[in-house]
């Protein structure tokens, strides 16, 4: 945004101090220049013990000590001012400073103000969290992309290998590569729908309606209910009616997200998986509980991540492209929401996607 040059903010506050010093001056000459009045006779006259002045000497006497007065105090303020606007603004000039480099890319500068709580100290805390989170945030968008991009890598780098190997050895059974190749090209196909389904749930590009999470699961768990069964794997689905306002699909992507992985990292045999819906005035939730390996608080802190898998999670038949969580979050987030993951103390997880519910 361009600007006309004006004056600083310095120079206006020594101007105003200066200005209202100067004002509260005159109104207290001009409130003894009142009171001297009702006590001064208008001409001069003897008195018993001496000699009266009159106004006109009054104001030959005091009105060169009047201007005096103002000039001094014109000349006071304005040097005070001058003191005192800079002492003021100091912690601004640092939060500017801070400003500058921040736009110039350098996120890793903190204002870290001193001082007693004002209004300086918590624009420059304000400042500071919003430069930790930018800064979280970029190098969020790093990993994912380099993880995104050695991700895509690996199947063209598949399909390469396999073209040359069937360039070179015309004998070879094209059945076979076929195959091969369409197994690695599907999996190229979920992970650029995964990458845009994670876009547009970041981008909060959806349409709203009235849906019920209740519903959604059932739907997501008779969809995934074979897979379920062909894994030895138990699901049993719970609660109540849960309204909230969103994208239907997106929310089923998010249930079905969930249900998936809770049911591919299972137990090898008689695993279980639990789904519930619970509702309050304020918010429904949705609820997703597996048994499984023994997970740590801090490795499952970083399940959310993109393309992170956990110790047993694995590539296999149906493990996915590593973005399941990472969608559920965003999906989550989109619908401003909060996801809770926590280990189960006998194995497993308990991930909770909690959403406002309806005004």
């Amino acid at each position: 945004m361009v600007r006309q040059p004006g004056l600083s903010v310095r120079l206006k506050l020594t101007l105003s101090y200066a200005g209202f010093l100067m004002l509260a001056g005159t109104l207290l000459l001009a409130v003894v220049w009142v009171f001297l009045l009702r006590y001064v006779p208008d001409v001069a006259t003897r008195a018993l013990g001496g000699f009266m002045p009159g106004r006109a000497d009054l104001i030959d006497a005091f009105a060169p000590r009047a201007v005096e007065a103002l000039v001094f105090l014109l000349v006071f303020g304005l040097v005070g001012g001058w003191i005192l606007a800079g002492r003021m603004l100091r912690p601004l000039t640092h939060i500017t400073e801070a400003t500058r480099m921040a736009a110039t890319g350098s996120l890793s500068h903190r204002i870290e103000l001193a001082g007693r709580a004002d209004e300086f100290t918590e624009l420059a805390d304000a400042f500071d969290s919003m430069l930790s989170r930018l800064e979280a945030h970029v190098a969020e968008q790093q990993r994912f992309a380099a993880n995104a991009s050695h991700e895509l890598r690996t199947p063209l780098a598949i399909t390469q290998t396999l073209l040359d190997v069937a360039r070179t050895d015309p004998t070879r059974d094209t059945g076979e590569l076929v195959e091969r190749l369409y197994a690695v090209n599907a999996r190229a196909i979920d992970l650029t729908e995964a990458l845009l389904l994670l876009s547009r749930a970041d981008q909060r590009s959806f349409g709203r309606e009235l849906v019920d999470l209740s519903l959604i699961a059932e739907e997501a768990t008779e969809t995934l209910l074979p897979l379920a069964e062909k894994r030895g794997v138990t699901i049993r689905t719970t609660g109540d009616i849960a309204p909230t306002v969103g994208s239907h699909a997106l929310l089923l992507q998010l249930t079905t997200n969930l249900v998936h992985n809770a049911i591919v990292h299972n137990l090898p045999e008689d695993g279980t998986v639990l789904v519930e819906t619970t509702a309050s005035a304020e918010s429904v939730a949705l609820t997703v509980e597996n048994t499984g390996e023994r997970l740590t608080p801090r490795l499952v802190s970083t399940l959310t991540e993109p393309f992170q898998r956990g110790t047993a999670r694995v590539r296999g038949d149906h493990a996915g492209v590593g973005l399941g969580l990472a969608i559920v979050r965003s999906i989550t987030n989109a619908h401003d929401g909060t996801l809770v993951i926590v280990p189960r103390p006998d194995g497993g997880l308990r991930i909770t996607a909690q959403l406002p519910a309806p005004a």
